[in-house]
């Protein structure tokens, strides 16, 4: 049998709107704030985390060990009770592999897309996505996300490996 091979593409707002948003200060409207010395682009996110006692939490992860490519992997995971965003902190691209929200995960639903570098995404409440995917050590990713009264993640595993090729 032939594995699949998933090769990521340009994310845009359109093409990531069935997973969630894209964070960009370009696509959202802008206003003026503090004496119009700034421009805030507001609300570029559907940030839901609410559910079952949780609490929005902001935090920082570093990577470690970057992703080697080509990268085979066999799981995803989701997070039912919330969002998830991810915002680089400093200038670089990185990649997300996507399912649709749903029981279960097949290789044919999977889309793989990379960010342009100035980017960040939000998951919405239970879409499938790879864990995260950072191509150098050392890169911070600041997260919003809902902190757990109780487990938001579950991870389901696909019935055979997948290969994630480099953009």
């Amino acid at each position: 049998m032939n594995e699949a091979v998933l090769k990521p593409l340009p994310i845009t707002t359109e093409r990531f709107a069935p997973y969630g948003d894209v964070i960009h200060a370009s696509t959202a409207a802008k206003v003026a704030m503090n004496d119009a010395r700034f421009e805030r682009f507001h609300d570029l996110a559907k940030i839901d985390v609410e559910s079952a006692g949780g609490r929005t939490a902001i935090s920082i992860a570093r990577c470690k060990v970057a992703t080697t490519f080509p990268h085979r992997f066999d799981m995803v995971e989701r997070h039912p009770l919330g969002s998830q965003a991810f915002i680089p902190l400093a200038p670089f691209s990185f990649i997300v592999v996507v399912a649709p929200a749903g029981e279960a995960v097949v290789a044919a639903d999977l889309c793989a897309f990379v960010t342009n570098g100035t980017q960040g995404i939000n998951y919405h409440k239970g879409v499938w996505h790879m864990p995260m995917i950072a191509m150098e050590a050392g890169q911070e990713f600041l997260i919003v996300d809902r902190a757990p009264a109780t487990d938001n993640c579950e991870e389901f595993i696909l019935g055979d490996p997948l290969t994630l090729e480099a953009p």
